[in-house]
């Protein structure tokens, strides 16, 4: 027979709640020792108890904590001041692409009225085609982009529905285990087990550029 799955949920009952955290305490610092040595890796834990008080392991050793944790926190330091500058570079490549694009606008509008088509050569307007075509494309990686990510939302949020369907037949079907099979109840599993599941609506698809 095998072993009895744990719900992961607080334990209400206050003594066995401490017995617990003193079993799995017990096991994590074994779980981070046998890591330090095992891959020779620096390991730090720290455990603040349901009444604040602190536990704390270190591989090299209590006196090496503080420069462990110090070292953890210069290392988040310029992962953070790493992925700002990057977001920082994103924006300003969209606001690059926007404003080129509103450039791509105004020449194409002044091609189409004429105003200025005297002024240009053949090589000009060629330039301008590829940089058409460019923009074209870029913009339907995009809209292909935008489609994808909706796609899995709609999944997602299907799954969700599926399950929390799933999770009402069992718990209707509970009570009626427990005798509890009223006339209300039965009329709720009814509607359940007959009503068609609510698919959410895909958003309207996005214009193709030609």
């Amino acid at each position: 027979m095998g072993r009895r799955k744990i719900e992961m949920k607080r334990i209400e009952d206050k003594s066995s709640r401490q017995v617990t955290f003193s079993k799995r305490r017990s096991g994590l610092v074994k779980k981070a020792k046998e890591l330090s040595i095992l891959c020779d890796v620096e390991v730090a834990l720290v455990v603040f108890s349901s009444r604040g008080r602190l536990y704390e392991f270190c591989s090299a050793g209590s006196s090496r904590l503080s420069q462990l944790l110090k070292h953890y926190q210069d290392c988040s330091a310029s992962q953070s001041s790493t992925i700002t500058n990057e977001v920082e570079q994103e924006q300003h490549l969209d606001y690059v692409d926007v404003e080129m694009c509103g450039q791509l606008v105004e020449k194409v509008e002044r091609f189409v009225d004429g105003t200025d088509i005297e002024q240009h050569s053949l090589d000009d307007i060629e330039q301008l085609e590829k940089q058409l075509d460019a923009a074209l494309m870029q913009i339907r990686t995009q809209k292909t982009q935008l489609m994808q990510e909706s796609m899995v939302a709609l999944q997602e949020q299907e799954r969700m529905l599926r399950e929390e369907n799933e999770q009402l037949k069992e718990e209707v079907a509970a009570l009626r285990g427990q005798g509890t099979t009223g006339s209300h109840i039965n009329l709720e599993l009814n509607s359940l087990e007959d009503a068609p599941m609510e698919r959410p609506q895909p958003q309207e698809a996005l214009p193709l550029l030609l």
